[in-house]
């Protein structure tokens, strides 16, 4: 359990996704997240796969990537401590939209589509906020990406 360690549950607690939260509804994810160290280099989630869980990444950096291995391979973005990723999975139905690489070693914490089910079910206020914080950071992310084509159109 993370919540036995401070520095972590720090980090879970403070990132954006869970701003406005409660302490008990931070303690009720702390509790069920699972923590995942990963070398530079290293693949946490494939393009394509099946996925059940988003993932906060609460120490160094990875990289989001489509089309990795191909000669046709991007890297979108890169993200940072307290950004986090794979949570269209959990939004929709759907196989990983990209792949996801540590750029160099990263602690994250895997938050399951489960966890939030409990969170709605315990506290549905809570997870209501958890909601409009990850639909404000697609909502970020897709204004990046359409500033980003636009600027490729001219």
């Amino acid at each position: 359990m993370i919540t036995t360690t401070p520095e972590l549950f720090h980090a879970l607690a403070t990132t954006p996704v869970l701003t406005g939260t409660n302490l008990q509804a931070q303690k009720l994810i702390a509790g069920e997240g699972k923590v995942h160290d990963f070398t530079s280099g290293e693949w946490i989630v494939r393009e394509g796969e099946e996925g059940h869980a988003f993932f906060i990444l609460v120490g160094g950096e990875v990289e989001v990537v489509k089309r990795s291995g191909t000669p046709e391979e991007v890297v979108l973005a890169t993200l940072k401590q307290g950004e986090f990723f794979g949570e269209m999975c959990i939004l929709a139905t759907m196989h990983r939209a990209a792949s996801i690489r540590a750029s160099q070693p990263a602690r994250v914490i895997e938050i399951k589509a489960a966890t939030l089910y409990h969170l709605y079910q315990k506290m549905p206020e809570q997870y209501s906020i958890v909601l409009l914080n990850l639909a404000r950071d697609l909502a970020r992310r897709l204004f990046r990406i359409d500033d980003a084509f636009a600027a490729r159109a001219i």
